[in-house]
């Protein structure tokens, strides 16, 4: 079948979708209510439906009284069950498919469970949707005509007691259909290698000749990737080798200290970028609109959302909210109910509304990673945002941070510590640290006030970090490529005294 021919079906096929989707849009409450009766129905019978009598639940009121919210620790001794060959524990349905995730936070590995209804109407249905949504704004894409460049985890797929558990792309992977197979590359033998730097190697052999038309991928990992590839071929940037490059589907960390980056090896003014939302819990939200970082909160996926208040969380009077509730521009850590028998799980995500008709957000942070050491409330949106305005006024560029307190002693006022690996360090550090400074105050008032005249706050304390220190950090554990990132944020000194002493 010609290549035009491909296109233009897959460009009908998938714009199909954008009534369904208009639907949640008009009845966004109504739409939630459904998933949660649905989910709560279908798991009548399971052993949580038995234990917290889900026959007798017949509205959200009654749901939110009766289930507790809960912690991956929380739910860890019921997944341990399903993955020990137990099923109909949490979901109806058999779950032989684990999510293995584990963040550079804790060094015991999760095992989220993947049913064939979350890869199914959850995460292939939001892939599609994102394809959906950008050939809806962009009538003359040609993006079918090539391949798309994917980048995901490096990890194997490895089987215990008849179920299997790896990092969710390789899942993703491993059950794909055959159409999205088609349309990429690497093979999927390269872009399940385990070896890191043999892998980026396999995939430049494999991609430099292909008609590259889109990538998709974490901003982080992509970047090592892409500038390898420039490396490789001696190209001044990408348009060079593959000429017909128009979009760039990204997730996992916040896009803006990147961006600069990104522009200097895409030199194109049509060039589009993409966001998503999306973890091993789920596909959540989606950039809707070219040029924007908002994302459309996907409502008719299998998942339930419920909101609390970050100025209330893990406190005592700790309020949890459904959607209907929320109000604009206030940080929220996410909890949600899932087609794949997650039960009010708390993902450990912080989100803000930028939207509420439609419902769309920003992702803000973690709620582990943060600073209120000294009530500041800093968030990973504050400091991303910080580093990428620094950086366009002092002309550097950075690769990596993390932050830390350092906390009071005696009559010593605190302050943050940050570790900064500059990929193009600035000519004056003072002026790049104060700019800084300033600018974390200009988009947080918290911190602002902290640092009023020094007052509870004393200057940023900036280290540069060496050449490759977070890299090598990672390499040490193991943990290149794929989902993991830096904690940029901490309340602890633990990351950055590990990097301090390598």
């Amino acid at each position: 079948m010609p290549f035009p021919i491909v296109n233009s079906i897959a460009s009908w096929f998938l714009k199909q979708r954008i009534h369904q989707i208009e639907l949640f849009l008009k009845y966004p409450h109504e739409v939630q209510e459904e998933v949660l009766m649905n989910l709560i129905r279908l798991s009548e019978n399971t052993t949580i439906g038995q234990q917290y009598d889900f026959e007798s639940i017949k509205s959200y009121a009654t749901f939110s009284e009766r289930m507790p919210v809960s912690t991956y620790e929380e739910l860890e001794p019921m997944i341990q069950k399903t993955r020990h060959g137990e099923q109909n524990v949490f979901w109806n349905t058999p779950i032989k498919w684990f999510a293995k995730s584990s963040g550079t936070t804790n060094a015991k590995s999760k095992f989220i469970p993947v049913s064939n209804e979350a890869l199914e109407d959850c995460h292939y249905k939001g892939s599609k949707d994102l394809l959906c949504m950008y050939l809806n704004n962009n009538e003359n894409s040609e993006m079918f005509l090539g391949k798309s460049l994917r980048l995901g985890g490096s990890k194997q797929i490895y089987e215990d007691n008849n179920t299997y558990f790896g990092d969710l792309s390789a899942i993703l992977i491993e059950n794909m259909p055959i159409w999205a197979e088609f349309s990429s590359t690497p093979s999927n033998k390269v872009s399940l290698m385990h070896e890191w730097e043999e892998k980026l190697l396999a995939i430049i052999n494999e991609t430099k000749n292909e008609n590259v038309t889109s990538f998709a991928g974490v901003p982080s990992w992509m970047l090592v990737l892409l500038n390898k590839v420039l490396t490789e071929t001696g190209k001044d940037n990408l348009l060079e080798l593959w000429p017909n490059l128009e979009v760039y589907f990204h997730g996992g960390v916040n896009f803006e200290p990147y961006r600069e980056q990104y522009q200097k090896i895409l030199p194109s003014a049509n060039f589009k970028y993409y966001e998503i939302y999306n973890a091993s819990e789920g596909f959540f939200a989606i950039q809707d609109l070219n040029h924007s970082n908002d994302l459309l909160l996907m409502l008719d996926y299998g998942i339930f959302y419920e909101f609390i208040p970050m100025d209330t969380f893990g406190a005592e009077n700790q309020k949890v909210i459904r959607l209907s509730e929320v109000e604009l521009f206030k940080n929220y850590a996410i909890v949600i109910t899932t087609n794949a028998g997650l039960w009010r799980y708390l993902i450990g995500d912080t989100v803000r509304f930028t939207s509420l008709n439609p419902y769309r957000i920003r992702v803000t942070g973690r709620t582990k990673h943060h600073i209120n050491v000294f009530g500041e409330e800093l968030m990973v949106e504050n400091t991303d945002m910080a580093i990428a305005k620094t950086c366009q006024i002092t002309e550097s560029e950075v690769i990596d941070y993390t932050v830390a307190p350092i906390f009071m002693k005696v009559k010593e006022k605190g302050a943050h510590e940050w570790m900064i690996e500059f990929k193009k360090q600035p000519n004056d550090m003072a002026f790049f640290t104060k700019t800084l400074d300033e600018t974390l105050q200009s988009l947080n008032s918290d911190y602002e006030a902290k640092r009023y005249n020094n007052m509870t706050l004393n200057p940023l304390v900036i280290n540069v970090a060496r050449p490759n220190l977070f890299y090598d950090w990672l390499k040490e554990q193991d943990k290149l490529g794929g989902q993991h990132k830096i904690p940029r944020l901490s309340n602890q000194r633990d990351y950055l005294e590990q990097l301090k002493n390598m």
